[in-house]
């Protein structure tokens, strides 16, 4: 399905009624460019569309099929690009994550996206907005909807991170409640997150480099602070994920806690017990023959023995912290 399409000449859009085969002629024989938008195109509506440009069928496998991780790669005349989009969803704290596929050449850039995510309408608008950098050519088209996808991945670690400070605190709350649940999915949706961001790292290393193929030298200041900007990101994910390891190995270690000072406070009943128990089961031997058996002080000597060994115990207990 066609988003938008247009043809831009110094940086302007190209206003006369054309379609886009006109346009694609136009930008052809120089008269500026075309930033063709797609979303989730069938292979025949891929082909219908885009078969003027004769792109290599690995790439247009690539871009109909998706689940590509993020890379760079050359094809004969074209270019191409691939980028995970995320989206962040605070109803159920959940990452999902999209594809965008960029195929440029000297005189277009085809955009496909997959799933949601960065929609890229306000991408467009802000580039037309600023007809100096959009003059700059395609690869200015593939730095904002780079520049733009970064973004939504800085927005997106603050999210996480304000989820990982709410587990922190449940599991530093004093409850003996585990929380290793919540750690666990919380820890699978920030290494889908990282799926995204790091594999992205070395192709944007590529572009951003001095001197690298067809990109403007114009153009590779401002790649190289979108690679900054993506380096911020995957260090927070990294960092994120490293204080949920910690968080995890915090809740289990006081579980385990708990359940020593239980088995601890059981371990202290069980010999507070014990002692009347034992004198108990003693006197209730059927012996006719048992010392102070018959001795009118006998029961409340036992008594106050057992009363007393028993508030001994509880007291060496209580100081020793079992109970």
């Amino acid at each position: 399905m066609i988003v938008d399409y247009a043809l831009y000449q110094n940086g302007v859009r190209y206003k006369e009624p054309s379609n886009l085969p006109e346009l694609i002629s136009k930008a052809r024989n120089g008269e500026g460019f075309i930033w063709l938008g797609l979303a989730e195109p069938t292979p025949n509506e891929f082909e219908k569309i885009v078969g003027d440009f004769r792109f290599h069928p690995l790439a247009v496998e690539d871009a109909i099929t998706a689940h590509q991780r993020p890379k760079f790669e050359e094809y004969p005349g074209v270019q191409a690009f691939v980028l995970k989009t995320a989206f962040y969803d605070e109803s159920s704290s959940q990452v999902s994550t999209g594809e965008i596929f960029c195929f440029i050449g000297d005189y277009f850039i085809v955009v496909v996206r997959h799933g949601n995510g960065a929609p890229l309408v306000n991408t467009r608008h802000a580039l037309e907005s600023n007809p100096e950098q959009l003059a700059k050519g395609p690869y200015a088209v593939m730095h904002a909807i780079l520049d733009h996808v970064i973004d939504c991945y800085i927005d997106i670690s603050i999210e996480l991170e304000n989820d990982v400070i709410g587990v922190e605190q449940k599991v530093f709350s004093g409850t003996s409640k585990t929380v290793s649940r919540d750690i666990y999915l919380l820890k699978r949706e920030i290494i889908e997150f990282r799926h995204a961001i790091d594999p992205l790292l070395s192709p944007l290393q590529q572009i951003a480099s001095v001197g690298a193929r067809n990109i403007p030298e114009s153009l590779t200041p401002f790649f190289r602070d979108t690679l900054d900007h993506l380096a911020r990101a995957s260090d927070a994910a990294a960092g994120l994920d490293s204080l949920l390891a910690s968080a995890l190995q915090a809740d289990l270690a006081q579980v385990q806690v708990q359940q020593n000072a239980d088995m601890r406070k059981i371990t202290s009943y069980v010999a507070l017990a014990s002692v009347p128990t034992m004198v108990a089961g003693i006197y209730g031997m059927n012996f006719d023959v048992m010392p102070e058996l018959r001795w009118k002080y006998g029961y409340p000597l036992v008594v106050g023995s057992l009363a007393i060994l028993t508030v001994v115990l509880y007291r060496k207990f209580k100081k020793s912290g079992w109970l």
